[in-house]
C-alpha cells in the first residue's frame, strides 16, 4: 500500500460537479493499492496515519497528531500511485490491486483509520474525481507498506 498524506487547512472531492466530501484543517490521504497487497499492513498504516506528528505545536514544531489538533481526514483512492513511468510514455498501471481487491482494501483502510479515533471522510471509489485542497505547509508525506 502506498499512502500520500498532505497537511491541508481544506480539502474537498467533487463528483459530477457535486461536492461529495469535505474537510476543515487535517489530511487529505490518497491511498494506492499494489496487487500484491494482502492485507496485513492495513492496520499499522492506520495507527500511524493517527499518531503522525506532522502538525505544529505552539512552538511551530511538528510535534501533534491529527487527532490532538482535532483534525479531520478525507480518504482518496487513487490507483494511479502505483504507476510505472520509466518506460515510454505511458504509464503502465500494472502493479496497481484489480479494482474488486483495491476497493475492499480501501474500505478496509477507513474502518481502521475509525477504529483508530480518526473517522474518515471518502472520496468515490471508482470515480473520476476533482480534488481540491489548500496544501498548508506545504508538508507531504508519503508512507510505503
Amino acid at each position: 500500500m502506498r499512502l500520500v498524506i498532505q497537511r491541508v487547512r481544506s480539502a474537498q472531492v467533487i463528483v459530477d460537479k457535486q461536492k461529495i466530501s469535505q474537510i476543515e484543517q487535517g489530511l487529505l490521504i490518497f491511498l494506492g493499492i499494489h496487487r500484491d497487497d494482502d492485507g496485513s499492513e492495513i492496520e499499522w498504516l492506520a495507527k500511524k496515519v493517527c499518531g503522525l506528528r506532522i502538525f505544529e505545536d505552539e512552538k511551530g514544531k511538528m510535534n501533534l497528531s491529527v487527532i490532538a489538533v482535532q483534525g479531520e481526514i478525507l480518504l482518496v483512492p487513487q490507483f494511479t500511485l502505483y504507476g510505472n513511468c520509466e518506460h515510454g510514455r505511458r504509464p503502465d498501471f500494472t502493479k496497481a490491486a484489480p479494482p474488486e481487491q483495491a476497493k475492499q482494501f480501501y474500505q478496509s483502510f477507513a474502518t481502521a483509520l475509525s477504529k483508530n479515533d480518526c473517522q474518515p471522510k471518502l472520496g468515490k471509489f471508482g470515480a473520476h474525481m476533482q480534488v481540491k485542497l489548500d496544501n498548508d505547509g506545504p508538508v507531504t508525506m508519503i508512507l510505503d507498506r
